[in-house]
């Protein structure tokens, strides 16, 4: 398992220097211009002590591994430990969404809440008009009974 870790480290770094030499030997797309920067080289990993001291308590070294599986190891648990800060930084992101729907969701049946009332208010009102309309339609037909009576009344001759 070791071997095939470093096996492919070692092919990374091949193929990085057999790509150099295949495009040293194509021939120019364009014009030849000289390069005036360094092209960019892979460096060797450096373990520093933050970065051991850094190492998640889950895990420890196992004794009589070789010294590229601790740095294999290492390097691959700090992954799998920032992958996993970032799952927990998703989860307080979505507890917080979750606060936000609470809150907008307390809003909304305070709203709703409002409408309801609104909506009772123009019922009063509705039903207020009706009643108004209504005495209005009988005051009216009233008048109009007293008017026809009295006409009836000074039309008739008197006997």
């Amino acid at each position: 398992m070791v071997q095939s870790i470093v096996e492919r480290v070692s092919s990374v770094i091949d193929l990085e220097g057999e790509i150099e030499a295949e495009f040293r030997r194509s021939p120019p797309v364009h014009e030849r211009r000289p390069v005036t920067f360094a092209p960019p080289r892979v460096h060797e990993p450096t373990v520093s002590m933050a970065d051991t001291a850094s190492m998640p308590d889950y895990v420890e070294h196992r004794e009589g591994a070789t010294e590229i599986g601790k740095l294999t190891a290492e390097a691959i648990v700090r992954e799998y430990e920032a992958a996993a800060k970032d799952i927990e930084a998703m989860g307080a992101e979505l507890i917080e969404r979750v606060k936000q729907c609470e809150a907008m969701t307390r809003d909304a049946l305070a709203v709703t809440q409002e409408m309801r009332e609104t909506a009772a208010r123009y019922r009063e009102e509705a039903k207020r008009i009706f009643v108004q309309i209504e005495d209005c339609s009988l005051m009216t037909a009233e008048v109009r009974r007293t008017c026809t009576e009295l006409k009836d009344r000074i039309a008739t001759p008197v006997v």
